[in-house]
Parts: C-alpha cells; sequence; structure tokens
C-alpha cells in the first residue's frame, strides 16, 4: 500500500494546488460528466411514475414489477467490476461510449417489450451500460485531479445530478401521462443518443503512456489485489453502509409517511425533494472546506454526525416521540449527509492508486450498491407495520459507515 495519506495535518501538495480548480473547466465538461454521474438516477427516477401503468398493460403484480428495480440494482453492481477492469487498459472514452450504446439498445428494449419478463431481462442490460458512464465518470476525475481536488470536483458534479431524482418524477410522470408509459423508455433512449454525441466533445483523460498492459484476466485479477488493501475496503465500506441506511430511507419512507403518519402523497414528494436538496447544500459546502480541512478530519466528522441523527431518527421511530416531525428532521440529516461521506470516500479511495482509477472506482461503486440492495432487503425482512424496522436499520448502518470511516482514516 501506498505511504501516501489524506491527513487533515498536511498540506495541500504542489501537483493538487497547481491542478486546475472544478470552476475553471468548460462548462461542456462539466455538463457531461454530471450526465454520466447521474445515469442511475436518470435510469429509473424517470419511469417511476409509469410503473403502475406498466404493470397493469403487461399484467403484472406490484411485486413482479418491483424487480424491475432490483434487476437493475444487480446489473448495475455487477457491471462496474467489468468496465473497471478494461478502462484502466483501453482508455475512458470508448468503454463509456460502448455502455451509452448499451445503455440505448436495452431502452429501447423495454419500450418494445411485451411482458414484464423481458423489461426484467432489458432493464439489466440498460443498467450494464449505464454504470459504465458512472464508474468512468468517477475516474476521468481522478485522471483530472488529485486528493482534495477531487473530492471538490465530485460534490460539484454530485451537486448539478442531484437534480435529476427532482425533475425524474416529474418529467416522466408528464411523459408517462401525455403519451403513455412507453414513451419514458422512448425518452430515454434519446437521453442516451444526446450522451453519446456529448461524450465526443471531452477530451480522452487517460493517456496511452498510463494504461495498463496486462491482460483483461489480469485486469479482473486486480480486483483481488484491492480487495487485500485495508484502506480501500474502510472508505469502500463507509460508503457501503451509508447507502445501506440510504436505500433503507428510500424504501421505507413512503409507508412511514404516508401509510403511518398520513402524509398525503404530493406533500410525501415535497418531504422527499427536502432530501435532495439537502444533499445538494452539503456537497457544495464540502466544495468549499475540503481543501482546507482535508477528507480525514471531514469523513468521520460526517459519518458521526449521521450515526447521531440516525439514532434519534430511530428513538422517535420507536417511541413515536415528535410524531411526523420528529421522524422526518434527523432523516433529513441523516440523507443530508451524503455530501459529506459519498464525495470524499470514492476520492479518498481513489487517492493512492491513479493507476487503477477506474478498477478502485468500480470496486468502490461495486459495494457502495451491494450495500444499498442490504439495506432495502433488510427493511423488508424485519417490516413490522411500524416505522421501527427502518430507524432501526438506519441506526445500524450508520454505526457501520463510523466504524469503517475510523478505521480508513487512521494514520
Amino acid at each position: 500500500m501506498s505511504s501516501q495519506t489524506l491527513t487533515p495535518a498536511m498540506a495541500v501538495p504542489d501537483s493538487v494546488a497547481a491542478a486546475p480548480s472544478p470552476a475553471t473547466q468548460p462548462w461542456h465538461l462539466l455538463a457531461t460528466l454530471s450526465a454520466l454521474m447521474g445515469f442511475a438516477s436518470i435510469s429509473t427516477d424517470v419511469y417511476l411514475p409509469a410503473m403502475p401503468a406498466m404493470g397493469e398493460a403487461l399484467h403484472a403484480d406490484a411485486g413482479r414489477v418491483a424487480l424491475t428495480i432490483s434487476g437493475f440494482l444487480i446489473g448495475f453492481s455487477l457491471g462496474q467490476l467489468f468496465w473497471g477492469a478494461i478502462s484502466d487498459k483501453y482508455g475512458r472514452r470508448v468503454p463509456v461510449a460502448i455502455g451509452l450504446v448499451l445503455f440505448i439498445i436495452g431502452s429501447a428494449g423495454c419500450a418494445l417489450s411485451q411482458s414484464i419478463d423481458a423489461i426484467i431481462a432489458w432493464r439489466v442490460v440498460q443498467a450494464l451500460g449505464a454504470c459504465a458512464g458512472v464508474v468512468l465518470s468517477r475516474a476521468m476525475v481522478r485522471d483530472l485531479y488529485e486528493g482534495p481536488r477531487a473530492a471538490q470536483m465530485l460534490s460539484t458534479l454530485m451537486a448539478v445530478m442531484a437534480i435529476a431524482p427532482i425533475l425524474g418524477p416529474i418529467v416522466g410522470g408528464q411523459i408517462a401521462a401525455v403519451a403513455g408509459w412507453r414513451a419514458v423508455f422512448w425518452a430515454l433512449v434519446a437521453v442516451g443518443a444526446a450522451t453519446l454525441m456529448a461524450l465526443f466533445t471531452i477530451p480522452e483523460t487517460l493517456s496511452a503512456k498510463k494504461r495498463r498492459q496486462d491482460s483483461l484476466l489480469s485486469a479482473l485479477g486486480r480486483y483481488a489485489g484491492l480487495l487485500g488493501q485495508t484502506r480501500i475496503l474502510g472508505y469502500a465500506g463507509t460508503g457501503a453502509f451509508f447507502y445501506a441506511g440510504l436505500y433503507a430511507y428510500i424504501a421505507g419512507t413512503p409507508f412511514a409517511f404516508i401509510t403511518y403518519h398520513h402524509v398525503p402523497a404530493e406533500i410525501y414528494g415535497l418531504l422527499f425533494a427536502a432530501g435532495i436538496f439537502g444533499i445538494v447544500i452539503t456537497n457544495m459546502i464540502n466544495r468549499r472546506v475540503i481543501v482546507s480541512l482535508g477528507i480525514n478530519s471531514v469523513l468521520p466528522a460526517a459519518t458521526g454526525g449521521a450515526l447521531l441523527a440516525a439514532l434519534l431518527a430511530a428513538a422517535s421511530a420507536y417511541s413515536g416521540w415528535g410524531g411526523l416531525w420528529g421522524l422526518f428532521v434527523p432523516l433529513l440529516l441523516y440523507v443530508s449527509m451524503s455530501g459529506f461521506i459519498i464525495a470524499n470516500s470514492i476520492a479518498a479511495a481513489l487517492a493512492d492508486y491513479p493507476e487503477q482509477a477506474s478498477a478502485v472506482s468500480a470496486l468502490v461503486g461495486a459495494i457502495g450498491y451491494g450495500g444499498g440492495i442490504a439495506g432495502s432487503g433488510l427493511l423488508d425482512a424485519f417490516a413490522d407495520g411500524t416505522p421501527w424496522p427502518m430507524g432501526a436499520v438506519i441506526a445500524a448502518m450508520g454505526a457501520g459507515a463510523v466504524l469503517c470511516a475510523v478505521l480508513a482514516t487512521r494514520r
């Protein structure tokens, strides 16, 4: 393992200080990287309002329709490992372009499907393509920046891409209402095609001399070596535990707010949007403070804040203290900590392995989405008709994030 550490006490290295500020990059580079990084949200949030109509048209119950999301998450998680392995060998743009083509094919397949099983299968194809943009856009950031500058850039991109979860359901609902649920997938075909064209307006970020020369099989085998690096596992585990709590929040709040606390559906949308705005705000704050404070200072403090908020939410969920607001406010604080945790944990994991940036990015992403699948699965396993299981899962995952952050940031 490299001896380089990202400690708050260390000064910003000359190479980092000399790196261009994210604000000085061409707008089309920022826009394209934001779009690529947002493909996970774009692929799902836009079609959420169309799911009931899709199930009705294809004679599928809610459980079968929900598998279109589960299948996407599984494909998205595993696909990152493949793209990460080949990108360090062949560069960034060509694998991203191939991924976008797969995304377009998968989206068109969904639009043309005549059964829910076919849509599930095409969603896996769609996910395999979408994840290329997400994992390799992070590697492209690492190609351009180091350490705190990379975290700063990731925060900027995440703040921009946070618009997708807010606008996605609104846009998708309007498309479905006007043109039907299949039109939503055709809209995703158009988004993929537009992003593919935009991709070739930005430069290749991994020069030929920096690419690895080993075989693809050896490249895949590097994941075993990376799994042996304690600090990578610590940073990846931080993100994975936090994602597990976040997905428990996503899966649990519709029931907790709408069914248990009788919040109207349209008001729930506003409460959910508040969390997105919280993420945007903390990402922008992180962008301003991370260079001066350092990742190893911010990350443990942020996970500690998330754990405190999760414990308050769990206490409210168990006792009913504060009613809806006693549950909503600490959950809002937990979600908002994403702006200090996700970008920093990714940037820190990438910092010591610039020559394997896409492999590390893929591994961190796969572990993170695996945590998300586990979080939603735990919520389903322990559901008892109250918000308590959600609060308990989020609190437990918050504790795991703190433990991983502390282990990862030790000297």
